[in-house]
C-alpha cells in the first residue's frame, strides 16, 4: 500500500503549519495552521485549499499554537466534517484560543471598515467566532502513549513534545511497519512547568522543525533579566509592555517572576495580565496537573500558587484594558499576541511605543513581516493602524525563553537515533535557518535532509 507526504504550510516560513499524508485510500492532514507574517503570507489563508476539505479523513494537531490550529474553523466552514485528534490540553487550550481569534478577526474587520482602512470593501475575518465553536464540536481527545487505528492497517500515537501544554510529537506507523515522526515543535529540556520531549531513537522518514536552525538561545538567565528590567522599571517609574503568546510564554513568565519574588529579588511590582485568553489559558495550566513536571508539582504542595505572583490582576473587560492607557507606571502589561500582530498590545504599543518612559519587551520568536520583527531590528517609525509612530520606547529582549528548541539542542535530541532515518524534511523555518540546520545534519549525522516547497510531494 503506497504513501505520501504533501506540505501544504510551514515550507520555508515559521507560519501554517498543514501536512497531508496520503495513507493508502485515507487522508490525514497532521496541523491545519493560520499562515501568519508578511501580507503575501497572510493571504495565503484566502486561498482555496489545496484539496476539497471534505475528502479529508481526519486531522491530527500537535498543540494549539495559532500557526497549527488557526485554519480549523475555516476549513471545517469550508466543507470538512470529519473528526480532529488532539491530546486533552491541546483541546482545552483550543477551546480558548480559536473562538478568541474569530472574535478579534471579527473587531479587526469591524475597525478596518469603520475607519476605512481596508483594502477590501468591506473587510471580512476568515473566520469568524461562531466557525470556531462549531469546529470545537469535531476535536476528540487522544491520551499520550494511546494507540489509535486507521483503516488501512495504520496506526499512530502521541509522544509528549516539551513545546507547551498538551503538546505532542505523532509517531504513526505504515502496515509494513515503517513509520514517520512528525515532530510539530521540537520543545526544550528543563523548561519550567511541563515535562520535557519524550527521547526518539529510530523512524524511518521525520519531519521536524527548524524555527532556530541557525541560532543557539542565549545563555543568560531569564530570571536575571527580568530582575534587572523590572528593578528599574520600578525604580524610574516605566511601563513595561510585554507582547506575549497566550499559550505557553505567559505562563513562564508569571512561573519566574513568582519565583523571584519568593527569593527576595523583585519588588511587588504590579502586573496586568491583559487578555482574556491568557487568562483563560493560565486556569488550564493550573487544572492540568498530569501535564505538569516535578518542579511545578513540588512548588503546589508546598503551598505556592507558582502562576500567581503578588500584585497581579487578570484583565478581562475590553473597558479595563483602555483604563490601563491612562494609568502610569511602574507597571507591567502583558499582553498578546506575541509577535504583535494584533490583539491588545497594538493598542497598548499605539499609545506607547512614543513614550521614552514605556519598556516593550520581547520573549519570543519575531516572524519576518510583524510588527514585532519590525520593533526588534531597530525601526525607528512603525505604522499602527494607518498611523506613523515615532519608536522612542527602550526596546529589551529575553531570547533563552523560546519554547523551541536551538540547534544545538535539535541535534542533541536527534543523536538519539540509533539508525538514521531515510528521509528527513526540515519545515518550520525561514530559509537560512533551515539550510544552517540542514548543513549541521549532514555534517554530523551524514542524514538525507529535504528543505520542502510550498506543495512538494513524496512518497513513502
Amino acid at each position: 500500500m503506497s504513501q505520501s507526504i504533501t506540505i501544504l504550510g510551514a515550507a520555508q516560513t515559521v507560519t501554517g503549519s498543514k501536512h497531508l499524508l496520503q495513507l493508502g485510500k485515507r487522508r490525514v492532514l497532521i496541523d491545519c495552521g493560520l499562515f501568519q507574517g508578511r501580507r503575501e503570507l497572510r493571504e495565503r489563508n484566502w486561498l482555496p485549499f489545496a484539496i476539497e476539505p471534505d475528502s479529508i479523513d481526519e486531522i491530527i494537531v500537535t498543540h494549539a499554537h495559532m500557526d497549527h490550529i488557526g485554519y480549523l474553523p475555516r476549513l471545517a466552514h469550508d466543507g470538512y466534517g470529519g473528526p480532529i485528534y488532539a491530546t486533552a490540553a491541546t483541546i482545552a487550550l483550543s477551546r480558548i484560543s480559536l473562538p478568541d481569534s474569530g472574535r478579534i478577526q471579527e473587531e479587526d474587520a469591524r475597525y478596518l471598515n469603520r475607519k476605512g482602512l481596508s483594502r477590501h470593501q468591506p473587510a471580512l475575518p476568515l473566520y469568524t467566532e461562531k466557525d470556531a465553536y462549531a469546529v470545537l464540536k469535531q476535536m476528540e481527545p487522544v491520551g499520550y502513549h494511546q494507540w489509535q487505528e486507521i483503516s488501512g492497517g495504520y496506526r499512530w500515537r502521541f509522544l509528549p513534545a516539551g513545546h507547551i501544554l498538551g503538546s505532542a510529537f505523532v509517531e504513526m506507523y505504515f502496515p509494513n511497519g515503517e513509520r514517520i515522526l512528525m515532530s510539530g515543535d521540537l520543545g526544550r529540556f528543563g523548561t519550567p512547568i511541563i515535562v520535557d520531549p519524550t527521547i526518539v531513537d529510530f523512524a524511518e522518514y521525520l519531519v521536524i522543525e527548524s524555527t532556530y536552525g541557525d541560532r543557539l538561545h542565549p545563555v543568560d538567565s531569564p530570571a536575571a533579566i527580568l530582575e534587572r528590567i523590572l528593578h528599574r522599571a520600578w525604580e524610574e517609574g516605566e511601563v513595561v509592555l510585554v507582547p506575549s503568546f497566550s499559550i505557553g510564554r505567559t505562563q513562564e513568565l508569571l512561573y519566574t517572576i513568582s519565583q523571584l519574588q519568593n527569593e527576595g529579588r523583585l519588588p511587588r511590582i504590579p502586573i496586568f495580565i491583559d487578555s482574556p485568553m491568557a487568562v483563560s489559558t493560565t486556569e488550564v495550566y493550573r487544572a492540568m496537573k498530569q501535564e505538569q513536571d516535578s518542579d511545578m508539582k513540588l512548588r503546589i504542595a508546598e503551598g505556592e500558587d507558582p502562576l500567581c505572583p503578588d500584585h497581579l490582576e487578570f484583565i478581562r473587560d475590553s473597558n479595563q484594558s483602555k483604563a490601563l492607557n491612562s494609568r502610569k507606571g511602574p507597571m507591567v502589561i502583558i499582553a498578546g499576541s506575541g509577535m504583535a500582530t494584533g490583539g491588545r498590545i497594538v493598542h497598548h504599543l499605539k499609545n506607547r511605543i512614543d513614550n521614552p518612559a514605556t519598556v516593550v519587551l520581547f520573549t519570543g520568536f519575531q516572524a519576518e513581516g510583524t510588527l514585532g520583527r519590525e520593533i526588534v531590528n531597530g525601526s525607528e517609525e512603525v505604522e499602527i493602524h494607518g498611523q506613523s509612530l515615532p519608536v522612542r520606547a527602550r526596546i529589551e529582549k529575553i531570547q533563552s525563553l523560546s519554547a523551541h528548541a536551538d540547534y544545538s539542542e535539535m541535534l542533541d535530541w536527534l543523536s538519539h537515533f540509533t539508525q538514521p532515518p531515510r528521509k528527513t524534511f526540515l519545515v518550520h523555518g525561514e530559509p537560512p535557518a533551515q539550510e544552517s540546520l540542514r548543513q549541521k545534519i549532514v555534517e554530523r549525522f551524514g542524514w538525507e535532509c529535504v528543505i520542502p516547497a510550498q506543495g512538494d510531494s513524496f512518497d513513502l
